[in-house]
Formats: structure tokens, C-alpha cells, sequence
């Protein structure tokens, strides 16, 4: 079981997508592992036949544990390594372990990573549903169109995924060991505003978010308070809920990006994350993170350090409120940024300082290169 994250203790094998027995080229996909972070596809990692698998679809595995082989020529599993059996009513074929192990290896549902959690969800068999996927594999869209139809009963609050209940086992870890801290500070968004509905105007520009804009600031900010990054490489993560579980897929080497760079991998990365299609190197790497919850209606909060990581900043909504101008009250568009730090790593006087560059940053981006 490979280690895909810093923290991870186990893996879960999703599901095997070659046989025991068959034959796989080197970087071919072999199988999905879920961990708190992603569901990923595991490479082989060289060509040969798939052997030894002591790993059950489902299981949840400690990392670097042996759970398979792929075999060379003339290569064995080695002795004493316990192989998957054939059922009791079987007819063994005495040819060789290959083909043996390929004609007794039942043959799996194709289904994509999210169509096989809304099955788990509502309790019904993945094998029970008709895919209209490539070579028949089942999508979500028919779970989905299923669901519609079939009284299928409602998970439970108590029955979460492995995904949900190891992220919060670490977050509970995080909360109980980091000694949190909070800034906050309200912002005037008319800049920013303005900055957003001009940027939109242009060819290509037009799906850009305040989310986007506030990873450039972000990470101009950083660039700024390596302190705070706690790095030389400035990757920013972006904290996205999915039906499953929370992650946080990363937007490398943000301080070097384009706007429309920035916007293109926001876009993609949020979508394969709300399809369960992260890969590992989307999850790595992140050094600092913006979590927002403003598009609910959420004013502010804090919110808990994503460990290893010093820093996380917390962004509210935009709305009008009574602000003072010049001495005289004035209805402005305003937000709350909190920002939640590691006390270890960076003091009041550190954090304070970032902030308020981060803010000046928004009240007057016009530094800021699109």
C-alpha cells in the first residue's frame, strides 16, 4: 500500500481494475485507493502479470504492506505468500497460474469512483445497475436515474464513508495538537468587485470567481510573508466540499500563474474533485489554504489549520453594510477575512502583518498583474 499523504496511516482498496493473473504494462492503472484526501489510481510499477493480491475490495490496508505482485518471466510469488483461492465449488484448472487465475477471477462491475459511492449510499449492489459507460461501465448519472425511480433508503448520519471518518479523526487530531489563533479583519470589496466585473469582460476571463482573484492575492501576499507560506514554492489549496468528504486540491506555483491560468485550474480541479477523479500530485504540496464559505450566506468563521500546513484563511460573504467614510456613514460592500494560525510557527505580530497586506491587496489590487 502505497503513502499518498504525510499523515496517512492506511490506504482502502476501492477496487482492483486488473485481475489476478493478468498481464499489465508498466504505468498502466492497476487499482483505486481511497484516503482521507483523495481517491486515487495506483500505477503498476512495471510490466508483468498481477499476482499474490492479498487485498479485498473495500479493505483498509496500513501503508507498506505487501498486497500484490507483479510478477516477471519465469518470477513466483514468493514463499509463504498467502494467494487469493478459488471458490470451494470451482473447477481448478491445472493449466498454468495465469491462465488459472484469470478464468477464476470473477469479473468485476466497471463503475466510475463516484457512481460506486452513490451505490454504497443507497445500499444497493453496483453490479445491479445497467451502465451506459464506455464497455458498460455504470456512471453516476445512472445511479442517479435509478434513484429516481427506486425507493432506495437514505444513508444514515452514522454511515459515513472511511474518506469522511478519517479526515475527521485527523481534524480532531489537528484541532487537539495545533494551538490555534484568529485574525480578523473587515474588507471593503468595491475594488474587488470592480477588479472581477472588468476581468470578466475579456475573451476567456468570464468564468473567473472571487476565489480566483483572492488566490492572487493570496499568494502575492505570501510571496510577500514567506514566513507564513513556510515554503519557497507558493501553492495554494482550495478547500472544496463534495458530497463524500472534504478536500483540498492545489493550485501550484499560484504567484507565477495568470488570472486565467489560476481560473482554468480552479475549474478543473473542483470538478474532478466533486467527481471523485483527484489524482495524488493534485493534493500535494499545498502550503497554505483559503477555505470560503461565502457563496452560503456565511458572514464568518474559523476555520482549523490544515496541518502540515502554519495558516488558513476563512472568507465570508459580500454584502452592503454601514461603514464609515470620512466620518460620515456610507453603505459600502464589505466581507470578513479570519485568518487561523499555527502559534508554533508564526506569531500575532507575524500573522498581523500578512493581513494586512493581504488586505491592502484587495482594497487597491490594481499592483496585481491579470
Amino acid at each position: 500500500m502505497p503513502m499518498l499523504g504525510m499523515a496517512q496511516e492506511t490506504g482502502k482498496v476501492l477496487r482492483w481494475l486488473k485481475a489476478e493473473g493478468e498481464a499489465v504494462a508498466k504505468a498502466e492503472p492497476l487499482m483505486e485507493v481511497e484516503t482521507d484526501k483523495v481517491t486515487v489510481e495506483i500505477e503498476a510499477p512495471a510490466a508483468g502479470t498481477l499476482a499474490g493480491v492479498t487485498a479485498s475490495e473495500g479493505e483498509d490496508v496500513p501503508v507498506g504492506q505487501v498486497i500484490a505482485y507483479v510478477l516477471g518471466d519465469g518470477e513466483q510469488v514468493p514463499r509463504g505468500q498467502v494467494l487469493h483461492r478459488a471458490p470451494a465449488t470451482a473447477e481448478v484448472d491445472p493449466g498454468p497460474m495465469q491462465r488459472t487465475m484469470q478464468d477464476l477471477t470473477p469479473k468485476r462491475t466497471l463503475a466510475s469512483p463516484k457512481a460506486r459511492r452513490l451505490a454504497r449510499e443507497r445500499g444497493v449492489p453496483i453490479e445491479e445497475i445497467a451502465g451506459s459507460g464506455p464497455y458498460g461501465a455504470v456512471q453516476a448519472t445512472d445511479v442517479e436515474s435509478l434513484a429516481s425511480t427506486t425507493p432506495w433508503p437514505s444513508r444514515s448520519a452514522a454511515e459515513v464513508s472511511s474518506a469522511w471518518q478519517t479526515m475527521a479523526r485527523r481534524l480532531s487530531e489537528t484541532w487537539q495538537q495545533v494551538p490555534h489563533f484568529y485574525l480578523s479583519r473587515e474588507v471593503d470589496a468595491t475594488r474587488l468587485n470592480g477588479w472581477r466585473a472588468a476581468v470578466r469582460r475579456r475573451p476567456g476571463y468570464e468564468r473567473v470567481t472571487h476565489t480566483d482573484l483572492l488566490v492572487k492575492i493570496v499568494a502575492a501576499a505570501l510571496a510577500e510573508h514567506p514566513r507564513v507560506n513556510g515554503s519557497a514554492e507558493v501553492n495554494v489549496g482550495i478547500a472544496v466540499a463534495t458530497d463524500d468528504v472534504l478536500v483540498v486540491p492545489v493550485i501550484h506555483g499560484a504567484d507565477r500563474l495568470e488570472l486565467r491560468a489560476v481560473a482554468e485550474r480552479r475549474i478543473d480541479v473542483v470538478a474532478r474533485a466533486r467527481e471523485g477523479k483527484l489524482r495524488l500530485e493534485d493534493v500535494q504540496g499545498g502550503t497554505f489554504t483559503i477555505s470560503n464559505l461565502g457563496m452560503f450566506g456565511v458572514d464568518s468563521f474559523g476555520a482549523i489549520v490544515n496541518a502540515p500546513q502554519a495558516a488558513i484563511l476563512a472568507v465570508g460573504r459580500i454584502t452592503d453594510r454601514v461603514v464609515a467614510v470620512g466620518g460620515e456613514p456610507a453603505v459600502r460592500p464589505t466581507f470578513i477575512l479570519t485568518l487561523s494560525l499555527d502559534h508554533r510557527a508564526i506569531d500575532g505580530a507575524i500573522g498581523a502583518r500578512f493581513l494586512d497586506t493581504l488586505v491592502s491587496l484587495v482594497e487597491e489590487p490594481a499592483g496585481l498583474v491579470a
